[in-house]
């Protein structure tokens, strides 16, 4: 075979970069992902489907770190001041991507986070939660029999700001959870970085953050806007 004229090889050449710039283009954009759900702090808490809160508890909140953000009291005494949003589908998988910092006045524990089904009776009642007391933080997993099964725990602090991620397929009893934790993958009490459980159930499951069961002390949530999203990458993009 006959070599090439310069002038083919340089026409071949750019062919071949333009066909790699456009693959790795499109590996890009596939990398980035698409953010399915996120409020906006500039929108104010309409961006939630609904506030479970005393009145001018919840809202937008400026915070040296972090900027604008939310934040969530609970005064002693009240069971809870959470948002609610979005729905969620059965079979779904998704990321979801935030940080948070707490701010606990007694030594109980509080929810901050919840992927809560209904009824609240019969169900799971919340597959998936997190929740924080004076000291430290831990996931749970809760099956179909209202069982729950401790996932991870790590030690924090007060007003200490840490981002989470979670990779969750919802299935009422082969749903997956996959965990991040300031950016590391983390490896559950099973001994494996995926569990596979209850992750649905009910009739209609949807996503809470914020501080839940009443106590005698005040709690506070501080978080950044959270953001479900096809990737990690894209989930973890603001926090």
């Amino acid at each position: 075979m006959s070599p090439l004229p310069h002038h083919r090889k340089a026409t071949v050449a750019a062919m071949a970069l333009a066909t790699l710039a456009i693959s790795c283009g499109s590996s890009s954009a596939a990398t980035a992902g698409t953010v399915l759900w996120t409020p906006s702090t500039a929108k104010g808490p309409s961006s939630f489907a609904a506030v479970q809160c005393a009145a001018g508890n919840f809202g937008v909140t400026k915070d040296a770190a972090k900027g604008n953000v939310w934040r969530a009291f609970q005064a002693g005494g009240e069971e809870r001041c959470e948002t609610l949003s979005p729905d969620l589908k059965e079979g779904d998988t998704f990321y979801l991507g935030w940080s948070s910092k707490v701010d606990i006045k007694d030594t109980n524990s509080r929810y901050v986070f919840q992927l809560k089904c209904s009824p609240s009776t019969d169900t799971a009642n919340h597959p998936i939660e997190i929740d924080a007391t004076t000291g430290r933080i831990r996931l749970q997993e809760w099956d179909t029999q209202h069982v729950a099964h401790p996932l991870w725990t790590a030690p924090v602090k007060n007003n200490e700001w840490h981002s989470y991620a979670l990779k969750i397929r919802l299935g009422r009893t082969d749903g997956t959870i996959d965990f991040w934790f300031d950016g590391v993958k983390q490896t559950f009490t099973t001994g494996s970085g995926t569990f596979k459980g209850t992750t649905w159930d009910g009739d209609r499951n949807y996503l809470k953050w914020g501080a839940y069961h009443p106590s005698s002390g005040d709690a506070t949530n501080t978080f950044t806007s959270p953001i479900m999203a096809t990737t990690l990458e894209a989930a973890t993009a603001g926090s």
